[in-house]
């Protein structure tokens, strides 16, 4: 099941562009599991309800057209969230640039286990976070989280 999951997440990204592009929005993720296909959307300054149903509509079209998931399914469409982990390398890509905050499963080599720093580049699975004066880099396996700081 997995394997196919993630071939319908890579056709429903995909599929999904067009619609993204129109609104304006950026689809950060696109997840399929158990009959739920769920498009985790942003822009700059963030998404409302509004965009969200907008971004629903426009999709469910063209998803029903290609008729890539078989049998029935529930469409979602949603912000990414203030506390959602960074997972794919698509929204470490997207989020490159911004404050993040680091949660590691042990100390690293300067003893820290939490810390805060800008999101500067992401390869092989790690992710590079600017902190004060050094770049510190954080194998995803590494860590418990890595997520957007939100600010209020």
């Amino acid at each position: 099941m997995a394997g196919k999951s993630k071939i319908t997440e890579e056709r429903a990204l995909k599929l999904g562009a067009a619609a993204a592009e129109e609104l304006g929005v950026y689809i950060v993720d696109v997840s399929y599991d158990g009959g739920v296909l769920c498009y985790y959307i942003d822009r700059d300054g963030g998404v409302d309800i509004d965009i969200c149903e907008s971004f629903s509509r426009t999709v469910e079209k063209t998803l029903d057209e290609a008729d890539i998931i078989e049998g029935g399914y529930s469409l979602e469409v949603s912000s990414p969230g203030v506390d959602r982990k960074l997972k794919k390398e698509r929204e470490f890509r997207y989020y490159i640039g911004r404050e993040v905050e680091v949660k590691l499963y042990a100390a690293n080599e300067d003893g820290l286990k939490e810390f805060d720093g800008i999101l500067k580049d992401f390869h092989d699975k790690t992710a590079v976070i600017e902190r004060e004066t050094e770049e510190v880099e954080v194998p995803l396996k590494n860590a418990v989280y890595i997520r957007l700081k939100f600010v209020f």
